[in-house]
């Protein structure tokens, strides 16, 4: 029942001729509140002004409120899986067989690295994740490098509403708004108790088997503050959309006898899993204020989280001669084992794993965060806010299943790599004045600001046969000379003027500095206006200049990552930039990224049912921080660009990459301009005597490489930075309410895209899916759900047989056992997904 559209320049057909793209999916003057009261027209926003009289439909910058009724509604117990589902330019992968980047997925928004977007708890920095992006390969092509925050540990039920703006903020709020600001603000109910209860899982094989049980409480601090506590526990199974491999069949029908061993075997599954990792964590969000004056309060607020996963790598075969498979056009194809283990270690193989290994990696997650603050305004006007805050987000990684081939019989099968750590220190002052000027229409808002910041990352040593020769079978850890802890401080002052000119036109300016004690100073501008043509019609524009810092961890990550070539396993070293094998290459310190972002737009009301609103943007961002390509070993001479022994006698820390290894580092290699639109159409009407709200939005993001290194960045990767998220991404949504029951669907519409690093030449079909879900409301305190997501069970195009990927007829999957694109594309490889869900508010 799902139809394909496929798409030439255009999705006019879709859009039905209204304005294009979008990042809200309801529309944010009538979204429903957490009791399902209609939320006030007049939404006052907190991102992009400091003024406090600026609402959705006012504001000179682009900005969406998404309630926490819409970010509940999502049966997702990811925060980045339910924004992806709600904001059209949002994007994330599945992430399957995807290193430590399974663990901390990095999302993109207007297709701009997660780490060039800030993420807001409540209107203060969230800190980055402890994981720097360095798994290469489609599934991170918009995010390579990137060190962003992980947003996954805020939990839903928490949240009031998410603001994101629309456009460049780094004169405003610092460091990495150059895409956008993500706003998470929190409950600050002070009475009520919410419990809800989720299960669901997937139509196809009943897998994926989730859990959720979530509760918000706000309790009354005697008249003057309160207490809200949330929390949200999640346990989400595996779920697997792979073949075996064919090497892996063949081994099974040959030798009978070991066939059991063979991992997935005696249950029925792939010997390696394309799929989500089995997950489950847990999230707690306390958030108080107390009075202190009439006009004055102190606040406080933590975000605790823990999570653990448990990843599939690759198969490792133990058949060790070249064996011929044909492909679904009767093309023959030699595969070979794993040449890693052939040879003296043959038998100690075959000893610990007769049927071959697949190693499994291990991600425990750990966030921390918390803030403290006193605010308040003067009879004259004056306001102040001065925070503190202080984070720690840490990674666990280890392994288990695996090997260390070089230790022979004395080889382990289980690994600790240590614990990734990212710390931050901020501090804040921001005050604001109102000073009238005669003729002008409204007072000039004065708002200027201070902050402090210090930032460190700790990458630990790992044991011995973690990282010792080449280390363990999938995952190299870190070894001593590697290890250590940098930090990085930076100080910064704002200023900025806004204000009523005339009736018609409202004019903001902002400016900042800020200094760097790694790399020097930062100073960025912005102006945004709106102009009122009519009471139902304004026009708006901005024009800023923006950057994004470096982080420690950028800059003195290392790493070894595992690739299969041709069959063998060839280790890849991620160096430091400072690091004697970078700097042999010509590596140089890291310098901050820059952008200049433009934009142009209108809101309007047609009528007083109808609203429209519709930005056009352009972001132009100057050395982005990648990481280079593969380098050939250090005297630029061997065939095929690998690590030889003599390389290896010169720079000792060759010695974990290998004999065959490559190297890479982090450098400032590329450009881009990123261009689209963004609009959204809302209707609010009755139908059969109850309430109906219509939304359709779209959204066109395109982004071009302007200028590379050749060193840096391959001609796959400038498509994938260009393909990878649908260049179109649209939705049309209804809800309907009458009395104790509620209907919400939606049709969820995703352009052609390209993965080029893994399938060259295929281009993915456009799609459409749909959601739905229908409520019942037994009482004013208990209401039931039963929904689907992806409704009609669709999936991604299959992965089309080629000479770079041929498809087998024993499997019908790529050799390591694919079907459908390892990313999942921008809505999962995993069909169909129904659920109920039970509330009881009092």
């Amino acid at each position: 029942m799902t139809k394909v559209f496929r798409h030439k320049h255009s999705l006019l057909a879709f859009a039905s001729g209204v304005a294009v793209s979008a990042l809200l999916a309801a529309d944010p003057a009538f979204a429903q509140a957490a009791d399902g009261a209609s939320k006030p027209e007049a939404e006052i926003v907190v991102l992009g002004t400091r003024r406090q009289d600026r609402t959705v439909t006012n504001s000179a910058s682009p900005i969406d409120v998404i309630s926490s009724a819409d970010l509940q509604s999502q049966p997702a117990g990811d925060m980045l899986d339910t924004v992806k589902n709600i904001v059209p330019s949002f994007f994330v992968g599945q992430n399957s067989i995807s290193d430590a980047s399974t663990f901390v997925r990095s999302p993109s928004l207007r297709g701009l690295p997660g780490d060039e977007v800030l993420v807001m708890l409540d209107g203060k920095r969230l800190n980055r994740s402890a994981l720097v992006q360095v798994y290469s390969g489609g599934d991170t092509a918009l995010s390579y490098g990137a060190h962003p925050s992980d947003i996954s540990s805020i939990p839903s039920i928490a949240i009031k509403n998410l603001q994101i703006l629309r456009e460049g903020a780094t004169a405003q709020y610092g460091s990495d708004a150059i895409a956008g600001v993500m706003n998470y603000g929190l409950r600050d109910n002070a009475k009520g108790l919410i419990l809800e209860g989720r299960y669901g899982q997937y139509y196809d094989k009943g897998d994926g088997k989730s859990y959720q049980v979530s509760a918000n409480l706000g309790l009354a601090l005697t008249e003057r503050g309160f207490l809200n506590l949330s929390a949200e526990v999640d346990d989400d199974g595996q779920t697997s959309r792979g073949a075996t491999r064919p090497l892996a069949v063949y081994l099974a029908q040959s030798n009978p006898a070991v066939a059991n061993s063979i991992p997935g075997y005696a249950n029925g599954l792939p010997a390696q899993i394309w799929g989500n990792s089995p997950n489950h964590g847990y999230k707690i969000v306390v958030n108080s204020a107390y009075e202190v004056t009439d006009n004055s309060k102190i606040y406080m607020f933590a975000n605790v989280a823990h999570s653990k996963a448990d990843e599939s790598f690759n198969y490792r075969s133990p058949v060790t001669t070249a064996q011929t498979f044909l492909d679904v056009a009767g093309n023959p194809h030699s595969l070979n084992g794993n040449g890693a283990f052939r040879g003296a270690f043959a038998a100690t193989f075959l000893a610990l794993y007769p049927g071959g290994f697949t190693p499994r990696f291990v991600g425990k997650k750990d966030e921390a965060i918390g803030v403290v603050g006193y605010k308040g305004k003067l009879d004259n006007g004056f306001t102040w806010d001065l925070s503190a805050s202080t984070s720690r987000n840490g990674l666990n990684l280890s392994m288990y299943n695996s090997l260390n081939p070089a230790y022979g019989a004395a080889t382990k099968t289980t690994f600790q790599f240590g614990t990734l750590v990212q710390k931050e220190t901020n501090a804040t002052l921001d005050v604001t004045y109102p000073i009238a000027v005669a003729g002008f229409a409204s007072p000039v808002t004065v708002s200027a600001g201070a902050e402090y910041r210090h930032e460190a990352y700790t990458q630990p040593v790992s044991e011995l046969q973690a990282y010792d020769q080449g280390g363990a079978s999938g995952y190299g850890g870190t070894a001593p000379a590697d290890a250590g802890t940098w930090s990085q401080n930076s100080y910064a002052g704002y200023l900025g003027l806004e204000s009523d000119i005339t009736q018609a036109l409202s004019v903001g300016l902002a400016g900042r500095y800020e200094h760097y004690n790694t790399f020097g100073d930062a100073t960025v501008g912005k102006i945004n206006a709106l102009y009122k043509i009519s009471d139902n019609l304004s026009v708006r524009g901005t024009v800023g200049t923006g950057f994004h810092a470096p982080s420690p961890g950028q800059s003195h990550v290392s790493i070894l990552t595992t690739n299969f070539i041709a069959g063998n396993q060839v280790q890849t070293g991620t160096f430091p930039v400072g690091s004697a094998i970078s700097q042999a290459f010509g590596a140089k310190p890291l310098t901050p990224e820059k952008s200049t972002n433009y934009g142009f737009g209108f809101v309007g009301k047609p009528t007083s049912a109808i609203t429209l609103s519709v930005d056009f943007y352009a972001v132009k961002v100057r050395n982005h921080i990648y990481i280079t390509n593969p380098f050939p070993a250090v005297d630029a001479l061997h065939p095929g660009g690998s690590v030889t022994a003599a390389d290896i006698v010169a720079f000792p820390s060759l010695a974990a990459v290998g004999v065959g290894g490559q190297v890479n580092f982090f450098t400032n290699g590329l450009s881009t301009l990123t261009r689209g639109v963004d609009a959204v159409a809302t209707y609010r009407t009755m139908f059969a005597d109850g309430k109906l709200n219509l939304t359709l939005a779209y959204n066109y993001n395109k982004s071009t490489v302007s200028s590379f290194d050749p060193n840096v960045i391959s001609n796959a990767q400038i498509i994938d930075i260009q393909r990878l998220a649908p260049n179109h991404r649209g939705t049309f949504s209804a809800n309907w309410q009458k009395g104790s029951w509620a209907i919400n669907t939606r049709a969820n519409y995703y352009g052609a895209w390209r993965v080029e690093e893994d399938y060259p030449g295929q281009e993915f079909g456009a799609k459409v899916t749909a959601d739905l879900d229908v409520t019942y409301a037994y009482n004013e305190h208990m209401a039931l759900t039963l929904g689907a997501s992806n409704l009609f069970n669709t999936y991604p195009d299959k992965i089309q047989n080629s000479a770079a990927n041929p498809v087998y007829q024993l499997t019908g999957s790529t050799a390591d056992g694919q079907i459908y694109p390892r990313s999942g594309g921008p809505f999962g490889m995993n069909g169909g997904f129904w659920y109920v869900r039970a509330r009881i508010t009092y």
